[in-house]
Formats: C-alpha cells, sequence, structure tokens
C-alpha cells in the first residue's frame, strides 16, 4: 500500500516508479480523488463546528424564551445534519475508490533494480558449485521416482486430479528429513524463531502481504469464506499486524514448515510434468520484520540464509537480481536462488527472497516505536523461501542420482535419514 502523502509530495518520483513497472502514470488521478475526499472531509467538518455553536445558542434561544429564533436555529441545525450525511457519505465514497486504486498498484522497486520486461533481463550475481559431470545421461526426477516405486502421480490424479503427487517409503522420508534440516539450521544457526501458524486465513490477512485483491485467482477459498494459504509468508507476516512493536524487540525473524496451496492459475501448460509446479506443496518459510534502516542489510542475510541450505545439500545454483517485470508484487527488491537440474540442463527457482519496504505493513498497520520517539513508524517486512521442500527433493535426486537409478544421500541429511546414504528401489 502506498502513502497518499508521499505521491501527494512526489508524484513525478511515484511515476517514474510506476514506469519502471511498466505502468501509465497514475499520481493525477490518485491527487484528485484524495482532493474531492479531503474537501469532502473539510465539509463535514466545517458543518460539525458549525452545528456545535449552533446547538450552543439553540440553548440560549430555549432559556430566554426567544420561540422565533428557536426555530430558526432549529431548522439551520436540520440543515447542517444533511450537509453532514452527505459530506460524510462522499468522503467515504471517495475513500474508498482512492484505497482500492492504491490496493491495486504494485511496490515501487528499489533503485538497483534492473530494468526489464521479464525473467530474460534478471541479473545474474553470483554462482557456487560446479554442475556434476556425469558419465551416463541424467534421467529427470519422475523417472527416477517412478522406477524406485515411491513417486505416484497416476494414483495422486485419480483421487485429487494433476498437479498433484504421492510419495511413498524412501522419498516421503527424504522429504520430511530435507524439512527437519532446514528448520534445525534456520533456527540453530541462524537465528529463526520456529512458528506452527494456520494454514487458512481470513481476507485481510491475504490482503495485507498483498495476494488481495488482485490475485484471489491464484489462491484457494473454503466455502466459509477462509484462504488457504499460498506460502507461511502470510501467517508469519500477520504475526505483526496491528501492532506497535518496540524498537528493542526488533529484528523479529520466524521461520515454519508448512504445506501451501496454489491454483497455478496462470502456469496453464507449464511445467506440468513433475513436482516442479503443484497445486499443494511444502515449504519451509523465513520472514523477517525489521527497522526500515535494516532492511537492505536483513535481505543480504536471509538470501545468506537460504544459499546455506543448498550449499549443505551440494546443490550447484546461481544467486539472480530479478528485474523490474519479473518481481513480486509486494516486493521492492528481490533475489532468487535457482538450482542446478541436470534432467533440463538449466538453473530453475528454488528460493525467492524479497523486502517489501513498508509496503505489507501499511496494508496491516504493523509499526514500531522508536526508542526517545513518540510517534510510531512502519516496519519493514522481507520474505524468503528456506527453501521450497519439493524442488529441493527434486534437486537431490536429480543432482545425486547414480547411473542404476539411486539416489546418494548429502551427508547433511543422513542423520534425518537414520544414517542412510543411499535410496534404493
Amino acid at each position: 500500500m502506498h502513502d497518499i502523502k508521499l505521491i501527494r509530495d512526489n508524484p513525478d518520483a511515484f511515476d517514474a516508479g510506476l514506469a519502471m513497472r511498466g505502468l501509465p502514470a497514475q499520481s493525477a488521478t490518485l491527487i484528485e480523488l484524495d482532493a474531492s475526499r479531503r474537501e469532502a472531509l473539510g465539509k463535514q467538518q466545517d458543518a460539525e463546528t458549525e452545528r456545535n455553536a449552533l446547538s450552543k445558542q439553540i440553548g440560549k434561544a430555549k432559556a430566554t424564551g426567544d420561540e422565533a429564533e428557536f426555530n430558526r436555529l432549529r431548522s439551520e441545525v436540520d440543515r447542517l445534519k444533511t450537509v453532514l450525511e452527505e459530506s460524510g457519505q462522499q468522503a467515504r465514497h471517495f475513500d474508498e475508490v482512492l484505497n482500492q486504486h492504491l490496493a491495486a498498484l504494485p511496490n515501487l522497486p528499489h533503485a538497483d533494480v534492473p530494468q526489464g520486461a521479464d525473467e530474460a533481463d534478471n541479473v545474474e550475481e553470483r554462482r557456487w558449485g560446479e554442475p556434476r559431470a556425469m558419465d551416463f545421461k541424467p534421467r529427470d526426477h519422475v523417472d527416477l521416482g517412478e522406477s524406485l516405486g515411491q513417486m505416484d502421480f497416476k494414483k495422486a490424479a485419480e483421487m485429487s486430479g494433476s498437479r498433484f503427487v504421492a510419495l511413498r517409503g524412501g522419498l516421503a522420508r527424504l522429504e520430511r528429513a530435507l524439512a527437519q534440516f532446514m528448520l534445525d539450521l534456520h533456527t540453530a544457526e541462524h537465528g529463526y524463531e520456529e512458528v506452527s501458524p494456520p494454514y487458512m486465513v481470513r481476507d485481510e490477512a491475504v490482503f495485507g502481504t498483498g495476494q488481495l485483491p488482485k490475485f484471489a485467482e491464484d489462491l484457494f477459498r473454503t466455502t466459509d469464506d477462509h484462504w488457504l494459504i499460498p506460502t507461511a509468508e502470510v501467517p508469519l507476516t500477520n504475526l505483526a499486524r496491528d501492532t506497535i512493536h518496540a524498537e528493542a524487540d526488533l529484528p523479529m525473524r520466524m521461520t515454519a514448515y508448512t504445506p501451501c496451496f496454489r491454483s497455478e492459475a496462470g502456469s496453464a501448460g507449464r511445467d506440468t510434468r513433475g513436482m516442479i509446479r503443484l497445486h499443494q506443496f511444502q515449504k519451509v518459510e523465513m520472514v523477517s520484520i525489521v527497522a526500515p534502516d535494516e532492511s537492505d542489510a536483513e535481505l543480504e542475510r536471509m538470501t545468506g540464509c537460504a544459499e546455506k541450505v543448498l550449499q549443505l545439500l551440494e546443490l550447484p545454483y546461481r544467486v539472480m537480481k530479478l528485474c523490474t517485470g519479473d518481481m513480486g508484487f509486494s516486493a521492492r527488491r528481490t533475489f532468487d536462488l535457482e538450482v542446478w537440474m541436470p534432467s533440463q540442463d538449466c538453473y530453475r527457482e528454488i528460493s525467492s527472497c524479497s523486502t517489501c519496504g513498508d509496503f505489507q505493513a501499511r496494508r496491516m498497520d504493523a509499526r514500531f516505536r522508536k526508542e526517545g520517539e513518540k510517534r510510531p513508524a512502519f516496519l519493514h517486512t522481507l520474505n524468503g523461501s528456506g527453501v521450497a521442500v519439493g524442488r529441493a527433493l527434486v534437486a537431490v535426486l536429480e543432482n545425486h542420482q547414480n547411473e542404476d537409478g539411486s539416489i546418494s544421500i548429502p551427508a547433511a541429511l543422513r542423520p534425518y535419514m537414520g544414517g542412510l546414504e543411499r535410496i534404493e528401489g
């Protein structure tokens, strides 16, 4: 959500930020709506002030028995009552329309975000690890999982439809091991607090993190108007809503392992094979709530925490700085981690770490009070995958496969697999 006062004060800068997102100028429309709203509020306030003054005069007229003056004043108060009602309705109307416009606009990019139309314009920051040279043709995770008899898309589709999978045996245990490993790493070494949040939330929660109103079709909704979370970012970030936090309590760092539910409405025909893009998947999420002057450094820190997961899993990856056209709605700046997929001979996204500035905090009224200051300020929020468990499983299968179809377990996961070093059929 954007601050209309900042837009009034810096309309050209606001429109320039939207232009980086490929959007037309909006400041004139927003300022006009705000002016109409403030004009209506001014009329309402003036009428209220005048009515209060007349009410005192009515008392005097009644006390002196001046019936003509009493009736004149009563008539004037009745007129002002109508003005109050009409101006109040106008103010509410313009406020609603203004907020609808503001809520539909994405966050403005950070100054160092590269200009671009889509993922082809993202900028590579660095790489870690070298793709393994295999002396056999690498198989994809679907062939590997089905050959092991532990990955079943057919039965999952029979009960749930497309974009679902059932894991069994060693692969089901590997999925659980990955999640436990990530949670232990983030809590014990990276300073995140583990949270077990709700998996269903109300409208205001998904509005707060920016999924509503624009992206409702990407979500699943229950019959009693709850939303299934698309990521643990939603409930974790909303733990800070409607609160003025003490500066001493910052930064707040939280992590959670949850199922995530997405309709994938905009991905028809993309990644229809395998586990890359499912309606239900598991993810370990990281969320940070920080003071404004800490958000840039926190993004670097958070990205490093996600990188450590991939390093310990011995998975080659690269870090990409997203361009303006590929960045998420609420994000101000984003780094994607892309892991090497041998079967596709390319890197694929496995984590996305973003700083949102105060964009989400304004939608949630999440603030903090700086020590020694009376007026609270909005917090900055960050979120990142730490990492997507399903995609990590895919990457482990493909990068650690053997010619006979077995899967070698990375050393970091063996304690979570009961010492098992290899998954075999």
